[in-house]
């Protein structure tokens, strides 16, 4: 792991930029140390640098984690393959005009959900490795189906919280009953894009014995700002 920039920001949190091999990943640690890790994606191969992404990562590092993401293999500014543009240029045409997508979201994100678990466990190799991290590691992220995945291949991580906002393919689906850490599952109401009850149903199909559902009224960008604050308190129960 090679550290590439550093900032520190007015909150306290140092803010660095590194790449691994070819995975290009952004840091966040607090002044104390060693911290507990969190691992942060955003939604089905959007950047790192996305804005939401980014602003929950400085609030979650200034509660006093170590928050960590990566732009994995097809996700933001790194190489597409011909079939991945393929299926985001079917996807925009179905959508344009108001066709059926699932299929087409089926053959998009079930490949990258498997190609960036590998590169995902590698970083989390490397940063296990600095001084200034002290686990344990937990997954917050709108990238709901890759956390499932995680969650079942990667015994470090001990608890989720997960954005019910993407589509989640059926390979994914079938492992929740596998998936029994600590569980927070954030539902949007009435998110355009995620039809209600295939998240309820979701969630219904976790194994864990401890897990919470946060409903709140609104689309799929309108989660209220307390719930990052509620993350936290949940982090803080099972990383701390």
């Amino acid at each position: 792991m090679r550290f590439t920039s550093e900032q520190r920001l007015d909150d306290g949190v140092l803010e660095r930029e590194f790449t691994l091999g070819e995975i290009p990943g952004t840091l966040w640690t607090p002044g104390s140390a060693p911290a507990p890790l969190v691992l942060m994606a955003h939604n089905n191969g959007l950047p790192k640098a996305e804005p939401r992404l980014v602003a929950r990562a400085r609030y979650t590092a200034a509660r006093g984690y170590a928050v960590a993401t990566i732009d994995a293999a097809g996700c933001g500014d790194r190489p597409r393959s011909a079939a991945d543009e393929q299926s985001r240029a079917d996807l925009r045409r179905a959508m344009q005009a108001g066709e059926p997508v699932d299929a087409i979201l089926e053959s998009y994100i079930g490949p990258l959900v498997e190609n960036a678990v590998p590169e995902w466990q590698t970083t989390l190799d490397a940063l296990l490795e600095l001084p200034e991290i002290g686990g344990p590691v937990g997954y917050s992220g709108g990238w709901t189906a890759l956390g499932i995945r995680l969650a079942v291949v990667e015994p470090r991580i001990a608890a989720a919280s997960l954005f019910a906002g993407g589509y989640v393919p059926r390979a994914q689906r079938e492992e929740t009953r596998q998936v029994t850490i600590p569980l927070l599952f954030l539902l949007q109401w009435d998110d355009e894009g995620n039809p209600r009850q295939r998240a309820l149903d979701l969630f219904d199909a976790f194994g864990s014995k401890e897990k919470t559902l946060h409903a709140n009224l609104g689309g799929h960008t309108g989660t209220p700002w307390f719930e990052l604050e509620d993350g936290c308190r949940f982090l803080d129960r099972h990383l701390k």
